[in-house]
């Protein structure tokens, strides 16, 4: 598969030029560095090396269209929304409660009127499993512009995309998918892709998981989605982005494509990563379902993630996640036989019991005003022992995980509190 801004960069660097145009830094920093200079193209007016790059990506995912972003799947959440409201009738939107702080901002931004769905039950702030039937059944009392779920979630829970998007589609309503943490999902044995088992569009930051430079993401249109969404989805991220995208990432997104052309060894890692499950599940570890690539271990009694993590940094190894209740690891092709072993090693084995774990979701709280409202209204920062009774302004959460436990303008009940703690947030943002 052809590199066309990987190309370009390496020619325009050969080419000695002289560099009177920005960045400031005229090519001593990173020689691949550059702005949209003759021949370079341009991300959001795309008709030359980006745009041919991106129909790379597009065949190799199998969508109508594919997008790039250099500043993560936080674009392209916000531009998949945009063209949700924009295609459909009313403000309403479906969503996971589990979703990420970038789903809220852009919520405010757009004014959209969320409607969440809870599980029955979790073991965790970070997962929201639901069921086919529950969703049938809430579409056929509402008609939103469109549902939105996080899948994988941080944990590395998948939510069923197939019977979901199906039961999306029986209502006529599209199924958006925040899919950050599930770029390589495409490249399996077995397709698990959101946009292959009926997305009608999707996000994927290809930098969680696929050798691609951080802020490098996806914007996916599905083949059976409306058209107006492939149509309009450069204006839709053209309207929040940066007019100054990263060449670099850009290159970084560029390259991925002949990677993944040359069938990177994704099968190859999901066949170790389930042998390396296995074999701390023989040590004594209670390792939770998740993704393929994804190693969740549940704390054990009297233990916590927190531990099990500042144990590992002090074996040299620093995971992705942890909290009371979990410890994540994201390994990929990248990491070598020995890293992989000296994991093992040094989380050794365990005789400890299962902890059980809390249902971590609580009922619906008050909601005060709208997610915009709150968000845009005087607040101030204060300690989370005094929240009681006061209104959620903007989400306090640090990224990862970034789920917030309150949402903007409802009420901090007793429920939030006792999340409040658990999480050991310390200070939140209220209405003044």
């Amino acid at each position: 598969m052809q590199t066309p801004i990987a190309d370009f960069l390496e020619k325009y660097e050969d080419s000695g030029i002289i560099r009177f145009h920005m960045p400031g830094h005229k090519g001593k920093a990173d020689p691949y560095d550059i702005t949209e200079v003759k021949g370079a193209d341009s991300l959001y007016e795309a008709d030359g090396i980006i745009r041919e790059s991106e129909e790379n990506a597009a065949a190799l995912f199998g969508s109508k269209r594919t997008l790039y972003s250099a500043e993560g799947s936080s674009l392209s959440i916000r531009a998949m929304l945009f063209l949700a409201l924009k295609n459909g009738k009313g403000r309403k939107i479906i969503a996971g409660r589990n979703a990420h702080k970038a789903f809220l901002y852009a919520a405010a931004l757009l004014d959209l009127d969320v409607c969440w769905l809870m599980p029955k039950e979790s073991n965790s702030l970070l997962s929201c499993h639901i069921e086919a039937a529950e969703l049938d059944e809430l579409l056929a009392k509402e008609k939103p512009i469109a549902v939105y779920l996080t899948s994988p979630d941080y944990l590395g829970g998948m939510a069923d995309i197939k019977s979901l998007a199906a039961v999306c589609h029986k209502h006529g309503v599209p199924l958006l998918v925040d899919n950050a943490h599930g770029a390589y999902l495409r490249f399996l044995e077995s397709d698990l892709h959101p946009l292959s088992l009926g997305a009608d569009m999707c996000c994927d930051s290809a930098h969680k998981t696929l050798p691609v430079l951080t802020g490098g993401a996806y914007l996916h249109i599905g083949k059976d989605a409306p058209d107006f969404f492939a149509e309009n989805a450069k204006q839709a991220m053209a309207l929040f982005g940066s007019t100054s995208p990263s060449y670099l990432i850009l290159r970084s997104l560029d390259l991925a494509n002949k990677v993944l052309a040359e069938e990177y060894a994704f099968p190859a890692m999901a066949k170790t990563v389930a042998e390396i499950k296995n074999k701390l599940k023989a040590n004594g570890w209670h390792i939770m379902e998740s993704e393929p690539l994804k190693i969740t271990v549940k704390a054990p009694k009297d233990l916590t993630g927190f531990a099990l993590a500042e144990n590992l940094r002090k074996n040299g190894i620093e995971c992705e996640y942890a909290d009371a209740d979990f410890l994540v690891l994201m390994p990929s092709p990248m990491n070598t036989k020995k890293e992989l072993e000296k994991l093992i090693s040094a989380l050794g084995k365990n005789a400890l019991p299962e902890a059980i774990v809390q249902t971590a979701f609580m009922p619906l709280p008050k909601t005060a005003m709208s997610i915009r409202e709150a968000i845009f209204a005087p607040h101030i920062r204060i300690k989370t022992e005094e929240a009681l009774g006061k209104i959620c302004a903007a989400p306090t959460v640090s990224c990862p995980p970034a789920i917030p436990i309150a949402v903007s303008g409802e009420v901090i009940d007793e429920n939030i509190m006792a999340l409040f703690r658990r999480y050991g947030i310390g200070e939140v943002e209220v209405l003044r």
